[in-house]
């Protein structure tokens, strides 16, 4: 009985204890659960993705602006970038020799610049040539001069002779008349006559001699002009072998200022015709070559035109002298030029020309050519139009034409820019506010033309969308809710925050 009541006295006393510190542990629990709960809470949604500088560089996003462009009447076609045949030029050996280069393949050379030297015998027999040239004018230079002291005194005899008949025939008249009178002999008469006769006949000698001069003096007067036509031919063909002009063969020598050029060339320097690129080098240094054989060929790389390839159907949209414009197919390209352009000048990320229409099609593949040539410069004084320094022989590229019709410009981005979330399409806005994140935005879209897609609503002209990058983010940010969260540098997303 005992036992029992001490027993109940205990229980009695113990159980309050262990209920006020269950409780007590309760409350604890629920205390420190109460943080948990709250720290747990789900973060409210957003459209907000982290894209910092380590993320960007990471995933290799990049991005497009905004821009105001004509997309419903574009047409784009493929093609290439070809040389403009005025752009390219041959040197080839005017005569055989031995040749030393003096430019390397690929290296840019300006007009008048050295290309090559040419040991020629031919040139060494055109100098030997043009000393003979040079004799034989001399000699009729030298004849022609010798005919006016010999006209002068011819002309001083022959008026002699004239007064010696003419004495002669007054003496012989005078005889006559003494003769009739009877106050003159015979003999003196006729020795009169003769010596009239004697000078009649050396005033003729003298007129046949005068001819003779004459003649002289004319035959001289045409081999001094073959003579000086004849130099002149040859230096026309000394400065076609030398590639230099005649004016510069007859210049003086800068070694000898005695000399003409021509006489101290031991060798022909070739120089360059037109500024240019060394393109194709076909001999060594020391070769002996043919005459024409090919030495080597520059270009001008900027001086292309664009050759793209269109359906027969749509030639009625199209017509010779439209404008139209190429442009990059790879947008690293594209990126690359528009940033270019933007410190430079607005030409320098574009092709700008007028399109021609080839005369003919190929009927079997029901293609045409469509051929784009650089536009002229609007002012006479202001350079050429040239192309982008991405625009070379061989690359490939789109044609843009802006075909005939009521279109206007509306606020459009690359069609790349785009990515479908199920059956919506998704865009990503840089913010403006915060460049370091991307606001997802499902895209408002209206036409495109392959690579140019209109965009209604959302943005506003300069806005940066993402272009690289937008499928991985559209991945990380993909569900019925807008999700917020952040990249890691390692190109992981997480979502919340950090």
């Amino acid at each position: 009985m005992n036992t029992s009541t001490s027993r109940y006295r205990i229980a009695k006393t113990t159980l309050p204890l262990l209920l006020a510190t269950a409780l007590l542990s309760c409350e604890k629990k629920v205390d420190d659960a109460s943080p948990s709960k709250t720290s747990d809470a789900t973060p409210a949604p957003t459209n907000r993705i982290d894209i910092n500088a380590s993320v960007r560089q990471n995933l290799g996003i990049t991005f497009a602006k905004v821009e105001n462009r004509n997309v419903a009447r574009t047409l784009r076609v493929p093609g290439r970038f070809e040389l403009l045949p005025t752009s390219q030029r041959e040197y080839r050996a005017a005569a055989s020799g031995t040749v030393e280069l003096l430019v390397q393949q690929y290296q840019s050379v300006a007009a008048g610049t050295p290309l090559y030297r040419l040991d020629s015998p031919r040139w060494h027999e055109m100098q030997r040539e043009l000393v003979d040239a040079q004799a034989s004018i001399k000699l009729a230079q030298a004849g022609v001069d010798s005919i006016t002291p010999l006209l002068a005194a011819h002309e001083n005899h022959h008026a002699e002779l004239e007064k010696a008949v003419d004495l002669w025939t007054a003496r012989v008249t005078t005889l006559e008349q003494l003769q009739s009178a009877g106050g003159a002999r015979g003999d003196e008469v006729a020795q009169a006559k003769a010596s009239m006769a004697s000078a009649r006949s050396d005033l003729a000698e003298t007129l046949e001699k005068e001819a003779e001069l004459q003649a002289r003096k004319a035959e001289t007067a045409a081999q001094l002009e073959a003579a000086t036509s004849h130099l002149a031919f040859l230096y026309e063909s000394a400065a076609k072998l030398a590639g230099v002009t005649a004016d510069a063969l007859r210049a003086p020598s800068a070694s000898d200022p005695g000399m003409p050029n021509w006489r101290t060339m031991s060798a022909i320097e070739v120089r360059a015709f037109a500024p240019g690129v060394i393109d194709a080098v076909s001999i060594v240094s020391g070769s002996v070559i043919d005459q024409h054989a090919h030495v080597l060929s520059t270009v001008q790389p900027d001086q292309v035109r664009f050759r793209a390839v269109a359906l027969q159907s749509d030639i009625p949209r199209l017509t010779d002298g439209q404008r139209a414009c190429v442009v990059a197919a790879q947008p690293a390209v594209r990126a690359n030029a528009n940033a270019n352009a933007a410190s430079t000048s607005p030409a320098a990320a574009s092709f700008t020309g007028t399109l021609t229409l080839a005369p003919t099609a190929d009927a079997q593949r029901r293609t045409i050519e469509l051929i784009l040539t650089p536009a002229p410069a609007r002012d006479a004084s202001a350079a050429a139009a040239t192309a982008p320094a991405w625009a070379k022989a061989g690359v490939s590229a789109f044609l843009e034409i802006v075909t005939s019709g009521t279109g206007r410009d509306d606020l459009a981005i690359p069609l790349r820019c785009v990515a479908r979330d199920g059956t919506a399409a998704i865009i990503f806005r840089r913010d403006p506010a915060d460049p370091s994140k991307a606001i997802r935005m499902e895209a408002d879209l209206g036409l495109d033309d392959g690579r140019w897609v209109v965009i209604k609503s959302g943005v506003a002209e300069g806005n940066e969308i993402v272009l690289d990058g937008v499928y991985q983010l559209m991945v990380a940010t993909s569900g019925n809710t807008p999700k917020g969260g952040h990249f890691h540098p390692d190109g992981t997303f997480h979502e919340g925050e950090d």
